[in-house]
């Protein structure tokens, strides 16, 4: 029997490359976000692949929601080998003292009260099978802190304490912890930043390589494949023309 998956966040970018990949990787896959029409395309696409999907439309950030979803979930979905906690996003680039209240609560609730929400609600699970992987998606900004990103950085930081945190809480029971830190990853992670504005999300990339999904998908493969006595705590992946969060060598 294939082991299952669950990626939150699977409408697009990192958390559908992801699914796709875990499915040709031999994993049976749940994918959850708040695009219903987008995650039936992702599981007709996953099916395609051979594997097993469930698609799970709702939000994160609603702790209620979270819990129905995993409570209802019935035979072997219940069995979570893999919890991908991709869902994530930032939101405007304000200084700290021109910030948008709901910007922040956007990040917030998002990046990290629905990461809390998921992993509180499928840990249990894995802890009942004395086995399992979570996987948190951080970022060089939960590493470092950068001009506009304030808020963001915070939620990042948090989600970095958080794995490490895990990995210690989720020792005794053979649950692996990995916390993936990417630098610039092109996505419509810059278009939600820059609230649509495009002209000045493609900035971001200009003059340089970025990260693609699948660069991360890929990783997030090699560290839930390792052999039983093996994790990967903490990866930093970052495009070649990246050094940090500030220094992007532009051509």
């Amino acid at each position: 029997m294939n082991k299952i998956a669950l990626i939150t966040g699977a409408t697009s970018g990192i958390g559908q490359a992801t699914a796709l990949k875990a499915a040709e990787a031999g994993f049976d896959v749940i994918i959850t976000g708040r695009r219903n029409d987008r995650l039936q395309e992702l599981a007709e696409s996953i099916c395609q692949k051979g594997a097993d999907v469930l698609p799970l439309a709702f939000d994160i950030r609603q702790s209620g929601e979270v819990e129905t979803a995993i409570r209802n979930l019935g035979g072997k979905w219940r069995d979570i080998s893999v919890l991908v906690n991709n869902a994530g996003l930032a939101v405007g680039v304000a200084p700290i003292q021109e910030g948008v209240l709901d910007d922040w609560e956007r990040m917030i609730d998002t990046n990290v009260k629905g990461l809390l929400y998921i992993t509180r609600a499928v840990a249990p699970l894995m802890i009942a099978r004395n086995t399992g992987h979570i996987v948190n998606l951080a970022s060089i900004a939960g590493k470092e802190v950068y001009p506009g990103g304030n808020v963001y950085c915070a939620t990042k930081h948090a989600v970095d304490a958080l794995s490490r945190a895990m990995r210690t809480d989720m020792l005794k029971h053979h649950i692996k912890v990995t916390n993936i830190a990417p630098g610039m990853v092109e996505t419509e992670f810059s278009i939600v930043r820059y609230k649509g504005d495009k002209e000045a999300a493609d900035k971001v990339y200009q003059g340089m390589t970025p990260l693609t999904n699948e660069d991360i998908a890929e990783t997030i493969i090699f560290a839930i494949t390792r052999p039983a006595h093996v994790c990967l705590n903490d990866i930093v992946i970052m495009p070649t023309a990246q050094a940090n969060s500030r220094d992007v060598d532009r051509k």
